[in-house]
């Protein structure tokens, strides 16, 4: 019997890594588009976001265990974003002395549209990406999660380790800060 209760105890882990393994897996094939998205608004360049979703699934896979047993069952979405932000900060210290791409060379998707349409699209998506670039960082970060990835006030509110209450007034803040500078960039 002993050598039964051994080799139980020697597959248990094994099971549990698998397990963790098969969860993280869903985890990342739910997540890769958002933590992406966010890495690209981000960084502004896609070979950099590429690293940095990479960063960022690594750093989580390695602490996935403890985030899913603290989380009580909350959705891990807000989770990944956080360690994106802070991968991305932490990018931008490095890189603080180097030129950044800026965000306006983004190209919007290509759609069957006349090639004016297409052009005055190009532009007020340029106007936004210049006028959210100029927002305060914490108020850019919250737009990103908002609009481009689609987040709630309550996961930006965990992402960006705020109350409910401080966020809905920070997305307020931003979109009127960004509605004031496209009307100044649209008269002058």
């Amino acid at each position: 019997m002993d050598e039964c209760q051994t080799e139980r105890a020697q597959e248990a882990p094994a099971e549990s890594k698998a397990v963790t393994d098969r969860g993280f897996e869903q985890l990342y094939r739910d997540h890769l588009r958002d933590v992406y998205s966010y890495a690209c608004y981000r960084v502004g360049d896609h070979h950099d976001a590429e690293d940095l979703t990479e960063q960022t699934f690594l750093q989580a896979y390695r602490h996935y265990p403890r985030a899913r047993r603290e989380s009580n069952g909350r959705p891990l979405r807000p989770w990944l974003i956080r360690i994106a932000h802070n991968l991305a900060s932490n990018y931008y210290r490095d890189r603080s002395r180097r030129p950044q791409t800026p965000l306006d060379s983004i190209e919007p998707p290509a759609a069957r549209h006349t090639t004016e349409s297409v052009a005055e699209g190009r532009a007020e998506l340029r106007a936004v990406m210049a006028g959210i670039e100029e927002l305060p960082e914490e108020r850019r970060e919250a737009l990103i999660m908002r609009f481009a990835l689609g987040m709630d006030n309550r996961e930006i509110a965990r992402a960006m380790n705020r109350s409910d209450g401080a966020t809905k007034v920070l997305l307020h803040r931003a979109i009127k800060q960004l509605r004031e500078r496209l009307d100044e960039d649209g008269d002058g």
